[in-house]
């Protein structure tokens, strides 16, 4: 069978390629931090959880099957990560402001508002950002997973909803009711009824 790239290089992993695992590791890192970012605001601690999921992915890479895209296996071996770092309580959502790191032009931009608008359009930069990080704190833990990878890593529902051992039925919602929360967010912002640093 023909594999993807990436499938071929866990594969190789698998075998004991140490090579192939620096590959996977330099091609997927970046977008393993920033969702792992997400979840807990503070670059230094996703930072942790990135390493932890790699070394996680390392020593389980005996038992892989590709059964799915790598990186959909991957995303599941984050979100699986990162939920149960959060159900222990010792990762809460930091503040998400405008320290956050500087991301390429990610989805959240392109979101439209409940009424088929574009509530960023008056908004740029770390002003958004900032506004986009507020909104993902309120989120639930799943609405926020489902939300980065649509949004900020353009996985398609039904990779998600691997991701997520969900629906795509239930992925939709998730991520209806997450584009929702942040447009309304957005759309305080841009009105000025809510200030962009200061709910807790």
């Amino acid at each position: 069978m023909d594999w993807d790239p990436d499938t071929q290089a866990m594969l190789k992993v698998a075998a004991g390629d140490k090579q192939a695992f620096a590959w996977l590791f330099d091609r997927h890192h970046a977008s393993v931090a920033r969702f792992a970012y997400r979840f807990v605001g503070d670059a230094a601690r996703a930072e942790e959880l990135t390493q932890d999921i790699f070394v996680k992915l390392y020593r389980h890479a005996r038992s892989y099957k590709p059964t799915a895209k790598f990186k959909t296996f991957l995303f599941r071996v984050a979100t699986n990560h990162c939920l149960n770092e959060m159900r222990r309580g010792e990762y809460r959502v930091a503040r998400l402001t405008e320290e956050a790191p500087v991301e390429d032009d990610a989805g959240a931009v392109q979101m439209p508002g409940p009424d088929g608008d574009r509530p960023d359009q008056a908004l740029s930069g770390r002003e958004l950002e900032a506004a986009v990080g507020l909104a993902l704190k309120d989120l639930s833990d799943r609405e926020r997973a489902a939300f980065t990878m649509c949004r900020f890593e353009g996985m398609a529902y039904r990779d998600i909803a691997d991701a997520l051992e969900a629906s795509e039925a239930a992925v939709k919602s998730l991520i209806h009711r997450a584009t929702l929360a942040v447009a309304r967010r957005l759309e305080a912002l841009q009105a000025g009824t809510v200030p962009a640093r200061s709910r807790a």
